[in-house]
């Protein structure tokens, strides 16, 4: 269904699209179970969306860049999640098939789009994998001290890292070694099979709201008990600024907003699960901007909690949510055990699905001849693209172990506001090239909105640390030259051959298809 000509010229090349037809194609060909409702997308969000993002980043935001100002910057990121979300729920509900913002791009803008689309998804979902591991890192070797198993420091911390210990001394860390292990392990389940289901996804999700409206609960009881002795935490509550761009003031919560913003990533995974929603074109925008709003709430109710009951300065570590549940006292060190366990219970889950979240990506990709097609093979056994998820479980856990968590943190928002600033255009391009085309949501106040969208996506990427905007520019460089000397000369598009959404897994194993016996069958 490439309706391109034999001969075109670079530019009609890199901006050759796939017909909106031959999408839609991918998605009647599809052979996946739809089973999941619209609350089910909508606890598959939440799922993906608390986990570092507010377990970790929240202490970094308050400590470096906006002290007790850090909720205002939860405000605002917010805010730019809505426009981006609003977009993607109009493409989710137009366009309903795997593959995510790299799909919308292919259809809308063209190849080249698409292909840089996917580079920034590595990003998203790849380093962000890494960022939650290093979290996760934190809460368990925190838990592990608690009931007296010691790791050493130096295999706790980025390479290169000066860590100071609780005796005042500090020493060089060389490895994060947890945070290693627990990406290996997780991509070693993956590759054989072990996905998450929709019930355990249910269940997860269950136990991280639970913990962290624990955390409000019992927090928000302490700090009313003793509301004097609180306070002058958020004295003052925009700290003055340093003189440094992006410490502390106005310019602190904006450079804190695109921090915290890491902590919304995740949204836009229900619409990769666009094949297997019961009703798409209303259930993946409730899914999408469900998940959104209540994790607002959440987020800001911790910020409130976290930066009165321990001073902002305290909070730059892999674990503030530890740090502030030690706090309570010794007669709350079960609670504070607790919500150890329910975090490194939740990042887990996180790190499960940011991990299969960018092996669809990969998946899709090679799929349609951009990445060598080894990636899109799928095992015969396990029926997991492997060698696939192999490379993904190596990415992930070589950066969890030798990258600081605020460098991988800064280069996860740079590419995802991108990635959110490219779908806010894509929402803009569809309209304008395919009108008429159904839509089960449209975005209000059309154009207004997307191109919100677009432009504070793109004034927050600028707020972040220079060094971390020439990786991203080096890194996308190096993306384009790969597409000129790969992607474009083995492209199925290109060479007329339609791509149709067979031999895919699905999101959840109980939806593959089955024959009359219930054993998962082979699809080609």
């Amino acid at each position: 269904m490439a309706s391109a000509a034999p001969s075109r010229g670079l530019l009609g090349r890199m901006m050759l699209r796939k017909s909106v037809a031959q999408v839609q194609h991918e998605t009647a060909s599809s052979e996946l179970k739809r089973s999941l409702g619209a609350w089910n997308l909508v606890f598959l969000g939440i799922g993906c969306i608390i986990g570092a993002g507010i377990f970790v980043r929240t202490g970094n935001a308050a400590a470096l860049h906006a002290g007790p100002a850090v909720l205002i910057s939860y405000v605002i990121a917010g805010i730019v999640c809505a426009f981006a979300g609003l977009c993607y729920a109009e493409l989710a509900s137009t366009l309903p098939v795997s593959g995510s913002a790299y799909t919308y791009s292919y259809t809308t803008i063209g190849e080249f789009a698409a292909w840089v689309m996917g580079a920034l998804l590595l990003l998203e979902y790849g380093l962000a994998a890494s960022v939650v591991a290093v979290g996760w890192s934190g809460y368990m070797v925190s838990l592990l001290n608690d009931i007296g198993v010691h790791i050493p420091d130096a295999l706790t911390g980025p390479s290169g890292h000066l860590k100071e210990l609780a005796d005042g001394t500090t020493i060089t860390t060389v490895f994060n070694l947890p945070a290693f292990l627990v990406c290996a392990a997780l991509g070693l389940l993956l590759v054989i099979g072990v996905s998450e289901s929709a019930k355990f996804n249910n269940v997860i999700v269950a136990i991280k709201v639970t913990v962290l409206v624990a955390f409000i609960l019992v927090g928000g009881f302490i700090i009313l008990k003793n509301l004097p002795t609180y306070t002058p935490n958020w004295d003052p509550f925009i700290p003055p600024p340093t003189g440094e761009k992006g410490e502390f003031g106005w310019s602190g919560i904006l450079r804190a907003a695109s921090i915290v913003f890491f902590a919304y990533i995740g949204f836009e995974a229900v619409s990769t699960a666009g094949q297997e929603a019961k009703n798409p074109a209303k259930d993946m925008p409730f899914g999408i901007i469900g998940s959104l709003l209540a994790c607002t709430v959440i987020y800001i109710l911790v910020s409130i909690v976290l930066t009165l009951i321990v001073p902002y300065t305290k909070l730059n570590v892999p674990d503030p949510v530890a740090v502030a549940v030690d706090a309570f006292g010794p007669q709350w060190a079960w609670f504070a055990s607790t919500i150890k366990v329910g975090a490194i219970i939740g990042l887990t889950s996180v790190i499960l699905v940011l991990m299969y979240g960018q092996t669809r990506i990969f998946y899709t990709m090679a799929r349609d001849g951009l990445l060598p097609k080894i990636f899109s093979t799928v095992h015969p056994t396990f029926r997991t693209p492997w060698i696939n998820t192999i490379l993904v479980g190596l990415i992930v856990a070589t950066a969890a172990g030798f990258f600081d968590i605020n460098t991988l943190g800064d280069m996860t928002s740079v590419g995802t506001l991108a990635a959110f600033g490219i779908v806010c255009l894509t929402v803009i391009w569809l309209r304008r090239t395919h009108p008429d085309i159904p839509r089960g949501y449209k975005v209000p106040i059309y154009p207004v909105v997307p191109a919100l969208g677009i432009v504070s996506c793109f004034a927050l990427i600028f707020t972040v640390e220079t060094r971390v905007l020439v990786f991203f520019a080096w890194y996308t460089l190096a993306m384009i030259v790969l597409y000129f000397v790969y992607g474009m000369h083995n492209s199925e598009l290109a060479k007329g051959h339609q791509v149709a959404a067979t031999g895919e897994p699905a999101l959840f194993p109980e939806d593959e298809p089955k024959d009359d016996s219930g054993k998962p069958v082979m699809r080609p």
